[in-house]
């Protein structure tokens, strides 16, 4: 495993213990918290919405039966507080936030007294706490309470409606520790919203676009389902809030699976299985659309059926990237992985009832969480991804330079070839051109290698050509290039070197050469070279100073081997060159 490998799994694993925590701190409600529903131990009243508050006391309730038909009018719920030790002042309500017009709670007292308090769509005041919560806290009077009552005008449904009667101590910590966990939240899932679309426009991936949109939706749905925008926009609170919270919820799937499915090429998976998946989902966030306007008791039967939707969307998503990875596809390893929480999670709120757990947070904040755990998740694997292609474009980039550098060096001597030789002089002329410096290319030609190949083998040469370009890569520095340029021939360029100086320098090499032994190869046969000058001022580029350099050689040659011959070329004063012939054995 690599290191951004480990990385990654360590990330993992502690996100994994970080959420277990979570999970274990928020699993029930306090032992001293009373859910409240319907019949259990709600009694339940309908009425016109006309009907003043002060009817409270004349009211009839009912505690069997299902409430129906208030919608347009109101529905009272009455929660008695009896029973040894029941009676209490110091009480706080906390209820869920739902889809109403107004909500006013009256606090029923032993000596007769009720007080009331109301929050309306739109005007929560200091009630609203995060998590999707409105709390009202028992004026403290000093007499037990016996009862405490809810009248919703407008109620969309009762069965979306939570509320529980809390110790007001325990109210207060359990609001810090559910804005502390939905502000973690919020907070990384913004950070992956804004890392995957980073990420989208470096890679030019499709499905980093969607899954940061996918986050962004997220991100927005835990705000206005916690209520923390209220902060803000107090004007959105209650049913606008709800509604759109509806909506981005089923958005929120629609883009989830587009993003899983785009992650998986073309090809990989059957065409059906691809359409179905993005069929459903484009469903599940059409649906979301008139689900987010529905303001009537048939609201409870249709979010079932939605689930159901839901359900079905994900059962096909999983079978679609489980066809993925078995093609080999590591962006569908990573959404398996990426999934098995929120899936986890889907399945456990639908066999088990945790709306009155978790801190009162329920199965949004199971669901809130899981989707943090989603967004980390695949942030992380597009790293880890991202990370192993720059390792592999890394290797390629020095693969490629190796490949570049032995291209540019003779593989029998180790000296640069002629390619090397003609790119690493030609800027080093053009600045002695510039600063009207001289310049001279020295060409060495082994005298009658071809008799060595011949009588001793060609091993005999190559071994002869090594032991001559270790001696001549003795002159190579700052003042001085070395190469083998083909065969038996082998290039000095010097820059800066002239007349004499000049002169000894190439006498040097050609006796350096002469004095090399190559005994235990051609026996004591003597290995002599031929060197030709081509000393310009001011420098001109290589071809020139090349061909200058071989006539040189030619002359060396021609005029019995093992000699040093010079051409210099100058410019003359008045614009004339003058070329002068040096010759030294």
């Amino acid at each position: 495993m690599t290191a951004a490998g480990d990385l990654f799994a360590k990330l993992c694993s502690r996100l994994a213990l970080g959420f277990a925590v979570l999970a274990l701190a928020l699993w029930a409600a306090p032992a001293k918290a009373l859910p409240l529903h319907v019949n259990q131990p709600l009694c339940h009243s309908v009425s016109g919405a006309e009907v003043n508050d002060a009817g409270l006391s004349a009211r009839r309730f009912s505690c069997t039966g299902t409430p129906s038909g208030y919608q347009r009018g109101s529905l009272w719920l009455r929660a008695p507080l009896d029973g040894p030790g029941a009676q209490r002042s110091d009480v706080a309500l906390m209820v869920h936030q739902s889809r109403f017009d107004r909500l006013a709670v009256a606090f029923s007292y032993v000596d007769g007294t009720t007080r009331w308090q109301q929050v309306r769509a739109g005007a929560y005041g200091s009630h609203w706490r995060t998590g999707g919560q409105i709390l009202f806290e028992a004026p403290d009077r000093g007499v037990p309470l016996t009862a405490v009552t809810m009248r919703f005008d407008g109620l969309a449904s009762h069965e979306l409606l939570h509320a529980r009667l809390i110790p007001k101590a325990e109210a207060g910590m359990q609001s810090a520790g559910m804005a502390a966990t939905v502000g973690a939240a919020l907070t990384l899932l913004l950070v992956s919203c804004i890392y995957s679309l980073s990420l989208a426009f470096a890679v030019r991936r499709q499905y980093l676009a969607w899954q940061a949109a996918w986050s962004g939706t997220m991100l927005l749905w835990g705000s206005l389902w916690s209520q923390v925008h209220l902060a803000l926009v107090p004007g959105m609170a209650g049913t606008v809030s709800t509604q759109i919270c509806t909506f981005l919820a089923c958005l929120a799937i629609t883009l989830a699976t587009i993003s899983a499915v785009t992650a998986v090429d073309r090809g990989t998976v059957p065409n059906r299985l691809r359409r179905a998946a993005l069929v459903v989902g484009l469903g599940v966030g059409i649906a979301g659309i008139p689900l987010a306007l529905i303001r009537s008791g048939s609201l409870g039967p249709l979010a079932d059926i939605l689930g159901l939707v839901v359900i079905a969307d994900l059962l096909i998503v999983t079978a679609y990237l489980g066809w993925a990875w078995r093609r080999g596809s590591v962006e569908a390893r990573d959404f398996l992985a990426a999934w098995g929480l929120p899936m986890a999670m889907l399945a456990f709120i639908h066999i088990v009832d945790v709306e009155d757990g978790f801190w009162g947070g329920g199965s949004k904040l199971l669901v809130f969480v899981a989707a943090t755990w989603q967004a980390l998740w695949l942030a992380a694997a597009a790293t880890r991804r991202l990370a192993h292609l720059r390792v592999e474009r890394d290797h390629a980039r020095t693969a490629e330079a190796q490949a570049q550098q032995l291209a540019r060096r003779d593989p029998l001597t180790g000296l640069p070839n002629r390619r090397g030789f003609v790119d690493s002089v030609t800027p080093l002329l053009e600045h002695a051109r510039a600063d009207n410096l001289p310049a001279a290319l020295l060409l060495v030609d082994i005298d009658r290698f071809k008799s060595i190949n011949d009588i001793h083998g060609h091993e005999a040469g190559d071994a002869v050509l090594c032991g001559i370009a270790r001696r001549i890569e003795r002159w190579e520095g700052p003042m001085c290039t070395v190469a083998r340029l083909g065969g038996e021939e082998f290039g000095l360029l010097t820059i800066g070197m002239e007349g004499i100086i000049l002169g000894r320098f190439a006498e040097s090499i050609r006796r350096g050469i002469a004095a090399c032994d190559h005994s235990e190869v051609v026996g004591d046969r003597l290995v002599t070279a031929s060197v030709g000058v081509a000393e310009v001022r001011p420098a001109c580029d290589f071809q020139q100073l090349y061909r200058l350099a071989d006539e040189a050689l030619y002359d060396a040659k021609r005029g019995g081997r093992n000699k040093v011959v010079v051409q210099r070329h100058h410019d003359a004063p008045g614009g004339s060159q003058g070329r002068e012939v040096a010759v030294s054995n």
